[in-house]
């Protein structure tokens, strides 16, 4: 889909979209509790549909009436069908240990950027497990299953792999630890899944490193309301560096979430040239790289996990901001945006299939028009976006709806 942004100022109220992250975590708990719950903010958005589809693949059933869903879970189909995690990377690495803990084979397939960026974390700890892993283009097969243990895990890939072991440990028969082998980064999603999971009475202890994690622990049904998203928040909020007034409604003041950090960070980019460490908050990148460019430049570190996204976000989004006449230098952890005044871009911008180099291409177009290829890649977290900011008063139109 192409759409053609015009320079326009965004004003008003908007509610904050339900956090993709808390979703895809209340989902799965409900799945593994013995009885029925309901979660609402659910969204159509493509991640929520994976994580649906790894909970049908489970034998649970679901109904979906709005942005409500009911489950019923805890009875499990005695072999499983495949989980389709479609470009999900929280779906593929929250599932895995999961099935592992009740079946002794699994099939996961998915895009096939997702299967590139890898599974290594698991590979390791479940050699020793005695697990086999079988990885093709799109589909990765397991046989094994996994047993109580003490599990030593890299902290500095991905806290996406320590959530699914914290689901699936609990389910064991015996008691595990987690010991962590470098400092963890994204922090914040960790401690979202340890409360996620406290909402359904399973406890986790934390000392430092090390968690521990009691087996036979039951999952207990739920009612509960998804929170607002801070990562996509951040591309409304956005609009008011660049001359607008919008209002972000819904999010929590106490949040868990760690990109609520954005509000900091744009208050020193809209201020200063600043040093911004993005180890913790990946997700962030894209929205404060554009910022940058259009303000006062930043220098950001910790920028190697970026590359690693759903595209290469650090090389392909300075490829894009440079049709805006801004200058990016990449190096392997680093990354240097350089401040301009931003001019229309004469060539279409490209959204690498990235949901949040769309958004953040959006937000840089309103204050100089521009046409963006590939715009359906929004609907991985945030379908309903163009309507969202169209409301805001963007001044947009949609020149194809072909997926290009």
């Amino acid at each position: 889909m192409k759409i053609k942004i015009n320079k326009s100022r965004l004003t008003g109220k908007i509610k904050a979209p339900p956090s993709k992250s808390y979703a895809h975590r209340l989902l799965i708990g409900t799945a593994l509790a013995q009885g029925k719950s309901e979660i609402s903010g659910i969204s159509d958005s493509i991640d929520m549909k994976a994580t649906l589809s790894c909970i049908s693949a489970l034998g649970i059933k679901y109904q979906k009436n709005d942005d409500s869903v009911s489950i019923i879970g805890g009875e499990y189909a005695k072999s499983f069908g495949t989980f389709n995690c479609y470009e999900s990377g929280s779906t593929l690495r929250f599932f895995i240990p999961i099935a592992l803990a009740l079946r002794e084979k699994a099939t996961f397939v998915g895009a096939t950027r997702l299967i590139e960026r890898g599974i290594a974390v698991y590979e390791e700890i479940f050699e020793n497990q005695g697990i086999t892993i079988d990885k093709k283009e799109s589909q990765i097969d397991f046989v094994g299953r996994l047993k109580p243990d003490t599990f030593y895990m890299r902290g500095d890939v991905s806290s996406q792999f320590i959530t699914g072991m914290l689901f699936a440990l609990p389910l064991l028969n015996g008691d595990s630890n987690i010991v962590l082998t470098t400092a963890l980064e994204s922090e914040p999603y960790v401690n979202m899944t340890i409360d996620a999971l406290s909402k359904f009475g399973i406890e986790i202890l934390r000392c430092e490193n090390e968690f521990f994690i009691k087996g036979n622990q039951q999952y207990t049904p739920v009612k509960l309301a998804v929170e607002g998203d801070a990562s996509n928040s951040a591309f409304l909020d956005a609009f008011n560096l660049l001359g607008g007034d919008v209002s972000v409604l819904g999010l929590k003041n106490d949040t868990l979430q760690g990109d609520i950090v954005y509000k900091r960070y744009f208050e020193e980019i809209a201020s200063s040239c600043p040093t911004i460490d993005l180890s913790s908050c990946p997700d962030l990148g894209p929205i404060l790289f554009a910022l940058a460019g259009a303000k006062n430049g930043a220098k950001f570190i910790g920028t190697k996990r970026l590359k690693i996204k759903e595209s290469d976000r650090v090389n392909d989004l300075a490829a894009e901001l440079e049709k805006f006449g801004i200058r990016v230098d990449a190096f392997d952890n680093e990354v240097v945006v350089h401040p301009t005044k931003i001019t229309a871009p004469t060539e279409i911008l490209c959204s690498h299939n990235d949901h949040r180099i769309v958004m953040a291409l959006t937000v840089l177009s309103t204050a100089c028009g521009g046409i963006i290829g590939g715009c359906e890649a929004v609907n991985k977290s945030y379908p309903t976006f163009f309507e969202d900011i169209k409301s805001l008063g963007a001044s947009l139109e949609v020149l194809d709806n072909e997926n290009n």
